[in-house]
């Protein structure tokens, strides 16, 4: 009887590519390759690869040569968007094999021969417009919580953005599919599913380009609230433009979702706003902040910013900084604007030093370490629940609460995976929340 072939992963960037990478792996599995951890020696490397940084070729070069050192016969698959984006780049890595575009890599076994080297990196990839149906994923099997992919592609047109290039137009998969999925996952003793997509409150439209909305994120949510199985429920990041106070106000009620929302801001200033091309002014984010807290005075609240991007002026930046610092927010995720081909803001005037940039990250950054202590010491003296990760760190376990407070207690790997009652009691030196225990749930 033939061996099966050993194959293993490497994910970068988002969670979207995670639940890609898993449902990849649960194909090829099908296909006869057992996965392998990445540190290990396999037949096939893949790289699910990422656009978003500025390392993005850096980090895959250092990627392909880890494989290379760990098996040099090994066949190395690069797929993702920067595949799509600079596929005949990455085919030129010394030991790439082959690069999938965005319509490709789904079917990475029919490309897949004998798994012997090639002289050259072999390119299959698409004009994105051809990017217009909907494959569904969802990660599991590595994780306590599963990531769960609803809509992928997206149809805004921010200036700073290669996503719709390397993904293409907004599109949906059909809500039953989303529902069996969810009920497929509870059924693997997970207790918490991420929602992810490119633009997820854009939620409903079709396939093939049709923009009309089959149902509405809002739809979603209350269906998904109603699988039988799962603990948790918890939306990744949302367009504060898409985010409607009928979703906020179910959130509060809901059975399952959690009391997290991440919304992208981008910039505190209206004038940058603009040139970015975002679909909302301050005032909205605003009034999604407001009702929040209003509805759920206890939620966390996220915020992606970008800072040094062209035209941002002192004045521009000291603007997004007060404007943060003066809103009830609970941390920041901030990024170094970086130049992407193909982008309207790449060709901007009044480009913003490397050395400012980075000063400005780091003010933030900052500001980002004053905003979650401030909401982790709101918390102390509440009662909340946690789900306990698989990871021995230091003598230590940790887990979050629903409302995203990181928590610890000593290791016991009884609790991994397990959801309890606690009390948060102080803050430890490395920032997460000591605790004691109430009662267990589950």
């Amino acid at each position: 009887m033939e061996k099966r072939k050993k194959v293993a992963f490497y994910t970068l960037g988002c969670k979207l590519n995670f639940s890609e990478t898993s449902t990849i792996a649960r194909n090829l599995q099908d296909e006869g390759f057992d996965r392998v951890d990445f540190e290990e020696v396999a037949d096939m490397y893949v790289i699910n690869t990422c656009s978003v940084t500025e390392n993005a070729d850096k980090q895959f070069k250092q990627v392909v040569r880890k494989a290379m050192k760990l098996n040099d016969k090994a066949f190395v698959a690069a797929v993702g968007c920067y595949a799509q984006l600079k596929p005949e780049e990455l085919a030129a890595v010394d030991g790439v094999d082959l690069v999938l575009g965005a319509t490709e890599k789904f079917k990475l076994a029919d490309y897949i021969n004998d798994l012997s080297k090639n002289d050259m990196g072999e390119v299959h990839s698409c004009e994105i417009a051809e990017a217009d149906f909907y494959v569904g994923s969802y990660s599991i099997g590595d994780r306590t919580r599963a990531f769960l992919k609803v809509q992928d592609g997206c149809d805004y047109k921010c200036t700073y953005c290669t996503i719709p290039l390397a993904r293409g137009i907004s599109r949906s998969d059909e809500l039953q599919n989303v529902l069996k999925n969810a009920s497929e996952i509870s059924k693997q003793n997970i207790k918490e599913i991420v929602l992810t997509g490119v633009n997820i409150g854009d939620y409903g439209k079709g396939e093939f380009g049709n923009k009309k909305h089959e149902h509405t994120f809002l739809e979603l949510v209350q269906a998904l609230d109603e699988v039988e199985g799962i603990e948790r429920l918890r939306i990744s990041s949302i367009e504060p433009n898409l985010l409607k106070n009928e979703t906020i106000e179910f959130v509060s009620k809901s059975r399952t979702f959690v009391p997290h929302f991440h919304i992208p801001l981008q910039s505190g200033s209206n004038d940058i706003l603009k040139l970015m091309k975002r679909r909302y002014l301050r005032e909205v984010y605003i009034e999604r902040v407001n009702k929040i807290r209003e509805v759920m005075p206890h939620a966390c609240i996220g915020v992606d910013v970008i800072v040094g991007f062209p035209g941002e002026t002192d004045e521009h930046f000291l603007e997004t900084y007060h404007f943060l610092n003066d809103l009830d927010i609970s941390y920041l995720h901030v990024f170094t604007y970086s130049e992407r081909d193909n982008t309207e803001a790449a060709e901007m005037e009044g480009v913003v030093a490397s050395n400012v940039r980075a000063k400005r990250s780091k003010m933030l950054r900052g500001l980002s370490v004053k905003k979650r202590r401030a909401f982790y010491e709101s918390q102390l003296g509440t009662s909340r629940t946690v789900l306990f990760e698989g990871e021995n760190k230091e003598g230590y376990i940790h887990g979050f609460t629903e409302n995203y407070v990181k928590v610890k207690t000593p290791w016991d790997p009884e609790l991994v995976n397990t959801l309890h009652q606690i009390n948060l009691t102080k803050i430890d030196e490395d920032g997460s929340v000591r605790m004691e225990f109430a009662s267990a749930l589950v």
